[in-house]
């Protein structure tokens, strides 16, 4: 038996994320992967999923040293953004006009769980195991998981950061609120004939969400939200005729492309657990919250829960240790307004670009272009979306 003070369930993004936030707060800290990771090195080609981060996660991540210098190459900046609806409504964002450097910074999935794997590797109180967990159990004083092989962690405080089909959720019963968009996310990278001049590009229409993000070397990386049916479609498309699909639907904004990656897919749902905290056991990150792709936001949600948690248990008295139960239901009550207002955005503008309805065509485009001509509010938006 190992008695640590918390245990991390997930060594993803998140899950270290938070380890790496309380490393030196004295705390044991148990990190639990039923996965092997996977290796990246600098000389890999561009992983084809991929995040914006905004400017805030990558200051903070910035802060934890995660990156090395050799990996800031592969960090591409988002300096505009080009929103475009299906009867040409349109919304720009410039990073200059809103006095910025940068409205956001894509980052690769594996450069990113490997970078913090690594800094995690060095600390003094941190053990990393991997382990398929069977059962958890908690009283008053405690909480315990057990692995396949019998092995057992006992800890304080327990942290579910295993992701949109969390064991620990549903192990520990949390209750869980879902929708379901009957669409699948297509990820995929490709090497553009065009400059793509650093600008994330973005389209609306009835039946997709296609979005083009900015990657090193003249590459895109894309996330196309397709109907589950379309979705199978253009999965079974020879590369030659995928790209000619993406690139008809981005109306060859920049030129002729070839598909660098396979094409990945996803499912689309909304997902919210109430409570996120039961017991001694919280969830953060995937776990507890999840959104349709659209906006870019669910990763940057789930580092903002690790460094909210974080804050909270290295800031605050806690008489009954890292599970004390006032103080985790304190963390809830604060993220819990941030993640329902994303998550109802997201939902929001889904529903909207979904609709067929012609009235509703009509106002969400003379609303983004209304807005596109309304700097103090595309300024709002901005500060909103970055903060």
């Amino acid at each position: 038996m190992s008695d640590v003070d918390i245990i991390i369930v997930g060594g993803g993004i998140v899950g270290a994320s938070f380890a790496l936030q309380m490393r030196d707060s004295g705390a044991e800290i148990a990190i639990i992967e039923p996965k092997i990771p996977v290796p990246f090195s600098a000389t890999d080609e561009f992983d084809h999923r991929v995040y914006a981060l905004t400017p805030a996660n990558i200051n903070r991540l910035d802060s934890l040293k995660v990156f090395h210098s050799e990996d800031l190459s592969r960090l591409t900046p988002i300096r505009n953004m080009q929103i475009i609806a299906d009867r040409n409504g349109k919304l720009n964002f410039s990073a200059r006009n809103a006095n910025l450097s940068e409205l956001a910074k894509i980052v690769e999935h594996r450069l990113l769980a490997a970078r913090l794997r690594q800094q995690l590797e060095g600390a003094q109180h941190v053990r990393m195991s991997t382990a398929k967990l069977t059962k958890v159990q908690q009283n008053d004083k405690q909480v315990t998981v057990v692995s396949a092989t019998g092995q057992e962690w006992c800890a304080s405080l327990l942290v579910g950061a295993d992701g949109g089909d969390s064991w620990v959720r549903n192990e520990c019963g949390f209750a869980l609120k879902v929708k379901d968009y009957d669409q699948v996310g297509l990820v995929a990278n490709f090497r553009c004939e065009l400059s793509h001049e650093y600008t994330a590009r973005q389209w609306f229409s009835r039946d997709s969400v296609l979005a083009w993000l900015p990657l090193p070397e003249g590459c895109i990386s894309i996330v196309w939200s397709v109907k589950a049916d379309r979705g199978a479609a253009l999965l079974s498309m020879p590369p030659a005729e995928f790209c000619d699909a993406v690139c008809e639907a981005g109306g060859n904004t920049l030129g002729a492309m070839q598909l660098l990656s396979p094409v990945a897919k996803f499912p689309l749902r909304w997902q919210r657990s109430e409570p996120t905290v039961q017991g001694r056991v919280v969830l953060i990150g995937d776990a507890a919250h999840s959104m349709h792709p659209l906006a870019g936001q669910g990763l940057n949600l789930g580092l903002q829960d690790a460094a909210m948690l974080a804050q909270t248990l290295n800031n605050k008295h806690l008489p009954e240790g890292y599970g004390d139960h006032s103080v985790l239901r304190r963390y809830e009550r604060v993220r819990k307004q941030p993640i329902v207002a994303m998550q109802s955005v997201t939902d929001g503008l889904q529903r909207l670009f979904g609709s067929e309805s012609t009235i509703l065509a009509a106002v969400r485009n003379s609303g983004l272009t209304l807005t596109d001509h309304a700097g103090w509010l595309k300024r709002l938006l901005i500060r909103e979306a970055l903060g």
